[in-house]
């Protein structure tokens, strides 16, 4: 009798610390990925805010297009704020200046598609090597740099588009152009199944369930540290979940945008360049301390340079796009986007201090604020408090950081 009274008692015991377990496993989830379980909450938010507006095809393929600056010119801002939580004031104003030399190139000059595209990338190369080397090597502070250009370039493009044009407006953008940036690929009917934006989904899923897998067999191999199989695999469950939908909500909103390649591309190149590379450790370590990094050998006003001259040609490409979606070069385009690109890498947990984060830490902050944006665009938020929104959100996010680099303390 007593053995039986033994073991339920075992049982029991067995019950509640299994129950402990879990409950400490999603703690310690919750604290490491924090900004995917409020970017989680937010849209389930806006989803019943939206009586399921936000799930429509059109809005996932919105979300894409509208947000597609956001992420480029974030993963340009998250490069300067690794050398130390520098920022670049300048690059919204440089997107009204650029699109309006593009608009005199391709609207007014006739000049083709292609080499518009050179020539905005050629002056994004000049202004960013003018740039680098002010800050790296003339040691100007790169706020005060950048706010010379955030002061001078909205002025200068507005001056141009005003001087060419009754309206302050360059337009149509040539099609050939347009569809560059802002196309799709196999495009379809919005409703109709597009099959090879679903098959790509599905080899996306498989490409990243195999990455996972094979960095987790090298770890073990090598003798590192590595997460239980059993995360690995919900890990590996919900990315697939969340690539299968998001593609499938593109097959049925007409195809694969343009612009989406141009963010994976941009996005996957910056992962291996800071996550594999010896430059890309040297911006961390810059950014950690720049002293000890120059004492280490490393060439800090080299790294300095690379990261202003790598925004300011991320800058010309985010141009491109916006213009592309805009069909038009106006004085309105740029305003607010080096806001929304710092917002999108505090929000993500790069640390404004410098020296911590990762582009897929941007990744999730630049979707944390789509989602707002298109959220309140759906219900119709008046813009002013669109802003204030948005301005407690960044709050929000650094109070956040700077109290938990104080637990970890």
């Amino acid at each position: 009798m007593s053995d039986i009274k033994r073991t339920s008692t075992d049982r029991a015991n067995e019950s509640v610390s299994r129950t402990k377990n879990i409950g400490a496993i999603l703690l310690e989830s919750f604290k490491k990925d924090t900004m995917l379980y409020i970017l989680v909450i937010v849209y389930i938010f806006f989803l019943i805010l939206t009586k399921g507006g936000i799930f429509r095809s059109s809005s996932f393929t919105e979300l894409v297009n509208q947000n597609t600056y956001v992420y480029i010119i974030g993963t340009g801002m998250l490069m300067c704020m690794l050398t130390g939580g520098n920022i670049d004031l300048s690059c919204g104003s440089f997107v009204c200046l650029l699109g309006a030399l593009g608009g005199i190139f391709m609207v007014l000059k006739g000049v083709s598609a292609g080499v518009s595209i050179l020539l905005m990338l050629a002056i994004g190369i000049a202004y960013g090597t003018l740039l680098g080397w002010l800050i790296a090597y003339v040691h100007i502070p790169p706020w005060i740099a950048t706010l010379a250009g955030y002061l001078a370039f909205r002025g200068l493009g507005t001056s141009i588009l005003q001087n060419n044009s009754a309206t302050s407006s360059l337009s149509p953008i040539p099609v050939e152009f347009r569809d560059v940036f802002y196309g799709r690929i196999f495009p379809t009917k919005e409703g109709e199944m597009n099959w090879p934006c679903f098959i790509a989904g599905i080899v996306a899923a498989a490409v990243i369930v195999t990455v996972i897998l094979v960095n987790r067999k090298n770890r073990v191999k090598k003798g590192y540290e590595v997460e239980s199989i059993g995360k690995t695999y919900v890990k590996c469950g919900i990315g697939c979940a969340v690539i299968l939908l998001l593609m499938t909500k593109l097959a049925l909103g007409g195809g694969i945008p343009t612009s989406l390649l141009w963010v994976v591309g941009i996005v996957l190149t910056y992962n291996f360049i800071t996550s594999r590379t010896t430059i890309g450790r040297h911006f961390y370590v810059v950014g950690g301390n720049i002293e000890a990094a120059r004492l280490s050998g490393v060439n800090t006003r080299r790294i300095m340079f690379i990261a202003y001259l790598n925004m300011a040609v991320l800058t010309s490409i985010a141009t491109m796009t916006v213009i592309s979606r805009s069909q038009s070069a106006n004085s309105f385009i740029g305003n607010n986007f080096e806001m929304d690109a710092i917002s999108a890498c505090v929000v993500g947990g790069v640390s404004a201090s410098g020296g911590s984060g990762t582009v897929l830490d941007m990744v999730i902050g630049a979707t944390l604020i789509g989602i707002i944006n298109l959220g309140m665009s759906l219900i119709s938020l008046d813009a002013n408090y669109q802003s204030v929104v948005k301005g407690f959100v960044l709050l929000a996010a650094v109070v956040f950081d700077i109290l938990s680099h104080k637990r970890k303390k």
